[in-house]
Protein backbone atom coordinates (compact mmCIF):
# COMPACT_ATOMS: atom_id res chain seq x y z
CA UNK A 1 0.00 0.00 0.00
CA UNK A 2 2.77 2.43 0.93
CA UNK A 3 4.59 1.85 -2.36
CA UNK A 4 1.34 2.17 -4.32
CA UNK A 5 0.55 5.50 -2.69
CA UNK A 6 4.05 6.77 -3.40
CA UNK A 7 3.72 5.71 -7.03
CA UNK A 8 0.35 7.40 -7.40
CA UNK A 9 1.62 10.55 -5.74
CA UNK A 10 4.51 10.59 -8.23
CA UNK A 11 2.07 10.21 -11.12
CA UNK A 12 0.07 13.11 -9.75
CA UNK A 13 3.15 15.26 -9.41
CA UNK A 14 4.46 14.47 -12.90
CA UNK A 15 1.35 14.30 -15.01
CA UNK A 16 -1.81 14.85 -13.00
CA UNK A 17 -1.65 18.55 -12.24
CA UNK A 18 -4.04 20.96 -13.93
CA UNK A 19 -5.27 24.48 -13.34
CA UNK A 20 -8.93 25.24 -12.65
CA UNK A 21 -10.78 28.11 -14.40
CA UNK A 22 -10.09 30.29 -11.34
CA UNK A 23 -6.36 29.52 -11.38
CA UNK A 24 -6.30 26.92 -8.61
CA UNK A 25 -3.87 23.99 -8.96
CA UNK A 26 -5.62 20.61 -9.16
CA UNK A 27 -4.66 16.94 -9.15
CA UNK A 28 -6.63 15.23 -11.92
CA UNK A 29 -5.36 11.76 -12.81
CA UNK A 30 -8.05 10.74 -15.27
CA UNK A 31 -8.66 11.59 -18.90
CA UNK A 32 -11.77 13.34 -20.18
CA UNK A 33 -12.91 10.12 -21.84
CA UNK A 34 -12.55 8.15 -18.60
CA UNK A 35 -14.55 10.73 -16.67
CA UNK A 36 -17.19 10.81 -19.41
CA UNK A 37 -17.57 7.04 -19.11
CA UNK A 38 -18.07 7.34 -15.37
CA UNK A 39 -20.56 10.19 -15.80
CA UNK A 40 -22.51 8.35 -18.47
CA UNK A 41 -22.70 5.09 -16.53
CA UNK A 42 -23.82 6.92 -13.40
CA UNK A 43 -26.49 8.87 -15.28
CA UNK A 44 -27.90 5.72 -16.88
CA UNK A 45 -28.11 4.13 -13.44
CA UNK A 46 -30.04 7.11 -12.10
CA UNK A 47 -32.52 6.97 -14.96
CA UNK A 48 -33.21 3.33 -14.14
CA UNK A 49 -33.77 3.98 -10.44
CA UNK A 50 -35.58 7.32 -10.37
CA UNK A 51 -38.89 8.36 -11.84
CA UNK A 52 -38.45 10.65 -14.84
CA UNK A 53 -40.81 13.59 -15.26
CA UNK A 54 -42.71 13.51 -18.55
CA UNK A 55 -44.54 16.85 -18.41
CA UNK A 56 -43.80 18.63 -21.73
CA UNK A 57 -43.99 22.16 -20.32
CA UNK A 58 -41.69 21.41 -17.40
CA UNK A 59 -39.13 19.68 -19.59
CA UNK A 60 -39.22 22.43 -22.22
CA UNK A 61 -38.65 25.07 -19.54
CA UNK A 62 -35.68 23.29 -17.96
CA UNK A 63 -34.21 22.47 -21.38
CA UNK A 64 -34.49 26.11 -22.45
CA UNK A 65 -32.56 27.36 -19.42
CA UNK A 66 -29.99 24.59 -19.75
CA UNK A 67 -29.46 25.33 -23.45
CA UNK A 68 -28.85 29.01 -22.77
CA UNK A 69 -26.18 28.17 -20.19
CA UNK A 70 -24.61 25.45 -22.35
CA UNK A 71 -24.29 27.87 -25.28
CA UNK A 72 -21.84 30.07 -23.35
CA UNK A 73 -19.62 27.26 -22.06
CA UNK A 74 -16.02 26.96 -23.24
CA UNK A 75 -15.95 25.53 -26.76
CA UNK A 76 -15.08 21.93 -25.86
CA UNK A 77 -18.15 21.77 -23.60
CA UNK A 78 -20.53 23.86 -25.70
CA UNK A 79 -19.97 21.65 -28.73
CA UNK A 80 -20.67 18.34 -27.01
CA UNK A 81 -24.16 16.90 -26.82
CA UNK A 82 -25.80 17.42 -23.40
CA UNK A 83 -28.61 15.26 -22.06
CA UNK A 84 -31.00 17.02 -19.68
CA UNK A 85 -33.43 14.97 -17.58
CA UNK A 86 -36.03 16.16 -15.07
CA UNK A 87 -36.61 13.71 -12.22
CA UNK A 88 -39.81 13.54 -10.19
CA UNK A 89 -38.12 14.06 -6.86
CA UNK A 90 -39.20 16.54 -4.14
CA UNK A 91 -35.71 17.54 -2.98
CA UNK A 92 -34.40 20.92 -4.14
CA UNK A 93 -31.47 19.49 -6.07
CA UNK A 94 -29.77 19.46 -9.44
CA UNK A 95 -26.49 18.01 -10.67
CA UNK A 96 -24.24 17.82 -13.72
CA UNK A 97 -21.86 15.01 -14.62
CA UNK A 98 -18.79 14.71 -16.85
CA UNK A 99 -19.70 13.72 -20.38
CA UNK A 100 -22.61 16.12 -20.75
CA UNK A 101 -25.38 15.11 -18.34
CA UNK A 102 -27.68 17.36 -16.32
CA UNK A 103 -30.33 16.23 -13.86
CA UNK A 104 -32.92 18.49 -12.26
CA UNK A 105 -35.29 17.51 -9.46
CA UNK A 106 -38.81 18.87 -9.67
CA UNK A 107 -38.47 20.05 -6.07
CA UNK A 108 -35.89 22.60 -7.21
CA UNK A 109 -38.52 24.30 -9.36
CA UNK A 110 -40.46 25.20 -6.21
CA UNK A 111 -37.42 27.04 -4.84
CA UNK A 112 -35.92 28.45 -8.04
CA UNK A 113 -38.91 30.62 -8.82
CA UNK A 114 -37.93 31.96 -12.24
CA UNK A 115 -35.59 31.25 -15.14
CA UNK A 116 -32.79 33.37 -13.70
CA UNK A 117 -32.80 31.50 -10.40
CA UNK A 118 -32.84 28.14 -12.18
CA UNK A 119 -29.91 29.35 -14.31
CA UNK A 120 -28.06 30.12 -11.07
CA UNK A 121 -28.26 26.47 -10.05
CA UNK A 122 -27.54 25.01 -13.49
CA UNK A 123 -24.59 27.36 -13.96
CA UNK A 124 -23.24 26.24 -10.61
CA UNK A 125 -23.63 22.54 -11.39
CA UNK A 126 -22.10 22.83 -14.86
CA UNK A 127 -19.35 24.86 -13.20
CA UNK A 128 -18.40 21.73 -11.27
CA UNK A 129 -17.99 19.90 -14.59
CA UNK A 130 -15.89 22.46 -16.45
CA UNK A 131 -13.71 22.91 -13.36
CA UNK A 132 -13.20 19.11 -13.30
CA UNK A 133 -14.18 18.79 -9.67
CA UNK A 134 -15.33 15.19 -10.17
CA UNK A 135 -11.91 14.30 -11.60
CA UNK A 136 -10.32 15.82 -8.50
CA UNK A 137 -12.57 13.81 -6.19
CA UNK A 138 -12.02 10.53 -8.02
CA UNK A 139 -8.28 11.21 -8.12
CA UNK A 140 -8.18 11.99 -4.41
CA UNK A 141 -10.14 8.83 -3.65
CA UNK A 142 -7.75 6.82 -5.79
CA UNK A 143 -4.74 8.27 -4.02
CA UNK A 144 -6.20 7.64 -0.58
CA UNK A 145 -7.78 4.25 -1.25
CA UNK A 146 -5.94 2.50 -4.04
CA UNK A 147 -7.75 -0.75 -3.38
CA UNK A 148 -11.03 0.71 -4.57
CA UNK A 149 -9.85 0.62 -8.19
CA UNK A 150 -11.85 3.69 -9.18
CA UNK A 151 -9.96 3.70 -12.45
CA UNK A 152 -12.01 0.79 -13.80
CA UNK A 153 -14.38 3.20 -15.52
CA UNK A 154 -15.45 0.86 -18.31
CA UNK A 155 -17.24 -1.55 -16.00
CA UNK A 156 -21.01 -1.69 -15.85
CA UNK A 157 -21.99 0.47 -12.86
CA UNK A 158 -24.56 -2.07 -11.69
CA UNK A 159 -21.80 -4.65 -11.24
CA UNK A 160 -19.04 -2.50 -9.79
CA UNK A 161 -18.17 -3.56 -6.25
CA UNK A 162 -17.51 0.02 -5.23
CA UNK A 163 -20.40 1.72 -7.03
CA UNK A 164 -21.38 3.86 -4.04
CA UNK A 165 -17.83 5.09 -3.59
CA UNK A 166 -17.65 5.99 -7.27
CA UNK A 167 -20.97 7.83 -7.09
CA UNK A 168 -19.75 9.74 -4.05
CA UNK A 169 -16.52 10.63 -5.83
CA UNK A 170 -18.61 12.12 -8.63
CA UNK A 171 -20.43 14.24 -6.07
CA UNK A 172 -23.51 12.00 -5.92
CA UNK A 173 -24.88 10.12 -2.96
CA UNK A 174 -25.91 6.52 -2.53
CA UNK A 175 -29.46 7.87 -2.80
CA UNK A 176 -29.07 8.77 -6.46
CA UNK A 177 -29.63 12.44 -7.23
CA UNK A 178 -29.00 13.66 -3.68
CA UNK A 179 -25.93 15.81 -3.88
CA UNK A 180 -23.13 15.01 -1.47
CA UNK A 181 -20.84 17.86 -0.57
CA UNK A 182 -18.03 18.83 -2.77
CA UNK A 183 -15.40 20.59 -0.72
CA UNK A 184 -16.08 24.19 0.26
CA UNK A 185 -13.38 25.20 -2.20
CA UNK A 186 -15.21 23.40 -4.98
CA UNK A 187 -18.53 24.92 -3.97
CA UNK A 188 -17.15 28.46 -3.89
CA UNK A 189 -15.43 27.92 -7.22
CA UNK A 190 -18.62 26.55 -8.81
CA UNK A 191 -20.57 29.53 -7.45
CA UNK A 192 -18.10 31.94 -9.07
CA UNK A 193 -18.09 30.10 -12.40
CA UNK A 194 -21.86 29.66 -12.36
CA UNK A 195 -22.49 33.35 -11.74
CA UNK A 196 -20.35 34.26 -14.74
CA UNK A 197 -22.06 31.65 -16.92
CA UNK A 198 -25.59 32.79 -16.12
CA UNK A 199 -24.65 36.43 -16.70
CA UNK A 200 -22.97 35.63 -20.04
CA UNK A 201 -26.12 33.74 -21.05
CA UNK A 202 -28.27 36.81 -20.40
CA UNK A 203 -29.81 35.86 -17.06
CA UNK A 204 -30.13 38.50 -14.35
CA UNK A 205 -27.21 37.89 -11.93
CA UNK A 206 -28.92 39.56 -8.96
CA UNK A 207 -31.40 36.70 -9.02
CA UNK A 208 -28.61 34.45 -7.74
CA UNK A 209 -28.93 36.23 -4.41
CA UNK A 210 -32.70 35.78 -4.46
CA UNK A 211 -32.23 32.08 -5.14
CA UNK A 212 -30.11 31.60 -2.03
CA UNK A 213 -32.54 33.65 0.00
CA UNK A 214 -35.23 31.22 -1.10
CA UNK A 215 -32.97 28.33 -0.16
CA UNK A 216 -32.47 29.81 3.30
CA UNK A 217 -36.23 29.89 3.81
CA UNK A 218 -36.28 26.13 3.29
CA UNK A 219 -34.21 25.64 6.47
CA UNK A 220 -35.32 24.58 9.91
CA UNK A 221 -36.89 21.20 10.60
CA UNK A 222 -37.33 20.50 6.89
CA UNK A 223 -33.91 21.69 5.73
CA UNK A 224 -33.20 20.31 2.24
CA UNK A 225 -30.20 18.05 1.94
CA UNK A 226 -28.86 20.47 -0.65
CA UNK A 227 -28.37 22.92 2.22
CA UNK A 228 -27.24 20.47 4.86
CA UNK A 229 -24.23 19.45 2.82
CA UNK A 230 -23.22 22.83 1.40
CA UNK A 231 -22.02 26.20 2.72
CA UNK A 232 -24.68 28.33 4.42
CA UNK A 233 -26.78 30.51 2.07
CA UNK A 234 -25.66 33.64 3.93
CA UNK A 235 -22.02 32.87 3.13
CA UNK A 236 -22.81 32.19 -0.51
CA UNK A 237 -24.77 35.42 -0.79
CA UNK A 238 -21.87 37.41 0.64
CA UNK A 239 -19.46 35.92 -1.89
CA UNK A 240 -21.88 36.40 -4.78
CA UNK A 241 -22.34 40.05 -3.88
CA UNK A 242 -18.57 40.55 -3.96
CA UNK A 243 -18.55 39.25 -7.53
CA UNK A 244 -21.67 41.11 -8.66
CA UNK A 245 -19.97 44.08 -10.34
CA UNK A 246 -18.20 41.80 -12.80
CA UNK A 247 -21.33 39.71 -13.29
CA UNK A 248 -23.42 42.79 -14.05
CA UNK A 249 -20.88 43.86 -16.65
CA UNK A 250 -21.07 40.44 -18.31
CA UNK A 251 -24.87 40.62 -18.17
CA UNK A 252 -24.91 44.04 -19.84
CA UNK A 253 -22.65 42.75 -22.61
CA UNK A 254 -24.91 39.74 -23.11
CA UNK A 255 -27.96 41.98 -23.36
CA UNK A 256 -26.24 44.11 -26.01
CA UNK A 257 -25.50 40.92 -27.95
CA UNK A 258 -29.20 40.06 -27.93
CA UNK A 259 -28.95 37.26 -25.38
CA UNK A 260 -32.35 37.56 -23.72
CA UNK A 261 -33.62 34.09 -22.76
CA UNK A 262 -37.39 33.68 -22.75
CA UNK A 263 -37.83 30.41 -20.86
CA UNK A 264 -40.53 31.51 -18.43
Amino acid sequence: MKHALIALALVAALGGCKTSPTGRTQVALYSDSEMSQLGGASFEQMKKEQKINKDPATNAYVQCVADAVINVLPQQYAQQEWEVVVFDEPSANAFALPGGYIGVHTGLLDVAQNQDQLATVLGHEVGHVIAEHSNERVSQSQLLQTGMQLGAVALDMSEVSYRNEIMQALGLGAQFGVVLPFSRTHESEADEIGLELMAKAGFEPQQSVALWQNMAKQGGARQPEFLSTHPAPSSRITQLQKQMTNAQSLYSSAQKQGKRPQCR
